[in-house]
């Protein structure tokens, strides 16, 4: 019983991080503009087939990974550039269905870029499973695990140790004294465009040997990361992380102890739950005139 439970946690926690990730790439640019990204999905998808496509071509993976990373940056700073920038001054229904036409729009694209196939990548460093407990810990598990919190940490450095780190977090404390002292924030909302398609393309990248991936692969992934950051509470990166593991914890749990039916949906009960029973997450939100 022990084992079997340990074993769903392993599977939770490794999936939470994805979320995670996903999650706090919500958070960035929500709190850098208070807008919410329902194209982030892509980013992981665009990591994942990026990097499987290149490896598959011959390029060793380390190079393929940076490679699909600054291409999913690229797309993310383009997003901003060409769709979110113009539409600033708008109402939030109208950002929000620019988003999502992103979403599709980006989906159509790696359709046609690549194709409806499903697409794998080896495991970083083998596939001989530890026993913990009396359940099996893949090595690529780890790798999720591990790169998610190097991640984390890489960016709580970023945001409290440099100056442009600082100027992102007085933008999202108060975008107009932010720029009455200089701060560039045009910048900081294209920078955190781009810290967001990063962090969806590492998790992707960290993901597809185990899940492998496909154009669509973001669509649910997108939704659970933004169940995350909602539970978490919008704009909260410490909520975002949180956030992700319930969920992916959540899930595990329901899939092993219900039924394997039940794991897309429990992202969707537990939106649901939040608005209507702690409508500031967790750890509270930042505010409600966009969301």
């Amino acid at each position: 019983m022990f084992a079997a439970f340990l074993q769903y946690l392993f599977s939770g926690v490794t999936s939470g991080a994805i979320y995670a990730l996903a999650g706090l790439g919500f958070a960035i640019i929500y709190n850098a503009s208070h807008v919410i990204n329902f194209a982030q999905g892509e980013f992981i998808m665009i990591g994942g087939m990026a990097t499987a496509t290149l490896v598959a071509a011959g390029v060793p993976l380390p190079l393929a990974a940076m490679l699909a990373v600054v291409a999913a940056m690229l797309v993310g700073v383009a997003l901003e550039k060409f769709a979110v920038e113009p539409a600033r001054n708008a109402d939030v229904v109208t950002i929000i269905i620019i988003t999502i036409g992103a979403s599709i729009f980006l989906r159509g694209a790696a359709q046609l870029v690549w194709d409806k196939e499903f697409h794998s990548l080896p495991a970083f460093s083998g596939e001989t499973p530890f026993a913990v407990g009396g359940a099996t810990l893949m090595p690529q598990s780890i790798w999720v695990v591990g790169v998610a919190m190097v991640v984390i940490v890489a960016l709580w450095w970023f945001f409290n140790r440099t100056l442009f780190g600082k100027a992102m977090l007085g933008t999202s404390y108060n975008s107009l004294a932010a720029q009455l002292v200089g701060i560039a924030t045009k910048r900081v909302l294209m920078v955190s465009f781009a810290l967001s398609a990063m962090l969806g393309a590492v998790g992707g990248i960290v993901m597809t040997p185990i899940t492998f991936t496909s154009y669509e692969t973001g669509v649910m992934l997108g939704l659970k990361g933004f169940s995350a950051a909602v539970l978490g509470g919008l704009g909260n990166g410490t909520g975002a992380i949180v956030g992700g593991l319930i969920v992916g914890i959540a899930e595990a749990l329901a899939s092993g102890y219900l039924s394997s039916a039940y794991k897309d949906a429990i992202a969707f009960i537990i939106i649901l739950f939040v608005l209507f029973f702690m409508p500031n997450g967790l750890f509270g939100k930042r505010g409600t005139d966009r969301v």
